[in-house]
C-alpha cells in the first residue's frame, strides 16, 4: 500500500511581547474565539493545564467544521503538541505544534506547524486543506501578535457580563425561542430584519438587522452552533466600537423554574471609542455604553421568551429540532 501523501508547514511571525503571555493566549482555548477570527467556539472537553481533549468549531475557506483535538502543554518549554483525535472531511489527520521562542532582540518568534493528510490522498481536498492551513494560520498569528502587544492594557478592553430572566415553563420551549430566531422581526421589538442559513446541522449563519431606541438600524452578522445544553455564537461583523464579541444561550432547570441566560464577552476597539461617545469619552464610559445596549437587548429578548412560553404558547419542538437535535 502506497504511504500516505502528508504536507508539512511552518508559519512565523515575531511578536513584541513576552514568550510566556504568548503561550497563556495560546493555551487557554476557551478564550481563542475573541482572540482568533477563524474560531467560532471552543471549549475544553476534558483535560487539565498539562493535558487535553478540545473541540473547536471555526471557519475553514468560509466553511464551518469542526473537530476534535488533543493537546499536550509544556509551559516550561513554551510549546504547545495537538493532534486531531476527530476529524472532519476532507482532512483525514492533522497534527502539529505551536512554539514561542525568545529571540535575540528581545521579542518572541513564534511558530505554528502542521502535518496533515487528506481523506482518500486527493490532491485536490489535500490543496484545499493547505489554503485553510496557510489562511487560518497567517490569520491566527497576526490576531496573536495584535493582542498580545497590546495584553498590558487588554483588561480595560475586555468586558464579560451575563444577564437571567426565570421562566416558569419547559426548558426546551425557552430553547426554541432562542434557536428559531428566524422568528425573531415577529417577536422582538428591537429586530427589524434577520436573514438566517442553516449550512449544516447545528449551524446557524444569521444576518440581523438591530433597531436602537433612536429608530437606527445597525447591520450583524453572526455564526450560532446549536448544542444539546446551550447556544453559543460569534458576530463576523461588527459595530465599528467592537473587536470582538462571543456569547451564549444557556437554560438551567431550577426549584423555580428554567433560568435562562444570556452571556456576552466583548473586546472594545479604543480607537473607535471618540467617535461613539465624543472625543473625551474613556474606555470605562465605553464599557457601560456597551453593556447597557447588549444587555437592554438581551433581556427584551429573554423577557419575550419568558413572556410566550408561560403563556402556553410557546415554540413547540419535534423530530429534528430543539436541545436534542
Amino acid at each position: 500500500m502506497p504511504a500516505q501523501d502528508i504536507r508539512h508547514t511552518d508559519h512565523r511571525i515575531l511578536v513584541s511581547a513576552p514568550a510566556e503571555t504568548l503561550y497563556r493566549l495560546v493555551a487557554d482555548v476557551g478564550g481563542w474565539p475573541h482572540l482568533f477570527t477563524p474560531t467560532v467556539h471552543a471549549e475544553r472537553v476534558d483535560g487539565d493545564d498539562r493535558r487535553e481533549r478540545i473541540r473547536i468549531w471555526a471557519f475553514a475557506n468560509g466553511e464551518v467544521r469542526t473537530w476534535t483535538s488533543l493537546r499536550e502543554l509544556d509551559p516550561a518549554a513554551r510549546r504547545v503538541e495537538f493532534r486531531q483525535e476527530v476529524s472532519q472531511a476532507p482532512v483525514a489527520s492533522m497534527t502539529g505544534n505551536w512554539t514561542m521562542n525568545p529571540a535575540a532582540d528581545g521579542r518572541t518568534e513564534v511558530v505554528l506547524g502542521h502535518s496533515f493528510a487528506a481523506v482518500g490522498d486527493s490532491a485536490p481536498d489535500l490543496a484545499w486543506i493547505d489554503r485553510a492551513v496557510d489562511r487560518n494560520s497567517r490569520s491566527e498569528l497576526a490576531c496573536l501578535q495584535e493582542i498580545a502587544e497590546r495584553h498590558p492594557g487588554l483588561d480595560e478592553l475586555l468586558l464579560s457580563f451575563e444577564d437571567t430572566v426565570l421562566v416558569r415553563g419547559p426548558r426546551a420551549e425557552a430553547y426554541e425561542f432562542i434557536r428559531r430566531c428566524e422568528l425573531w422581526p415577529e417577536r422582538l421589538p428591537h429586530v427589524a430584519r434577520l436573514e438566517l442559513t442553516e449550512p449544516a446541522d447545528g449551524i446557524q449563519q444569521m444576518v440581523m438587522d438591530t433597531r436602537a431606541p433612536d429608530g437606527t438600524t445597525h447591520t450583524t452578522e453572526s455564526v450560532r452552533v446549536c448544542l444539546p445544553d446551550r447556544i453559543v455564537y460569534k458576530q463576523t461583523v461588527l459595530p465599528p466600537v467592537m473587536a470582538a464579541h462571543t456569547g451564549a444561550w444557556t437554560f438551567e432547570e431550577t426549584a423555580e423554574g428554567v433560568a435562562a441566560t444570556s452571556h456576552h464577552t466583548v473586546v472594545l476597539r479604543a480607537e473607535a471609542v471618540p467617535a461613539l461617545l465624543g472625543p473625551d469619552a474613556t474606555l470605562e464610559q465605553a464599557r457601560a455604553a456597551v453593556r447597557a445596549a447588549l444587555g437592554a437587548n438581551s433581556r427584551t429578548t429573554l423577557e419575550h421568551a419568558r413572556a410566550l412560553v408561560e403563556s402556553g404558547e410557546g415554540p413547540k419542538t419535534g423530530p429534528g429540532s430543539g436541545p436534542g437535535r
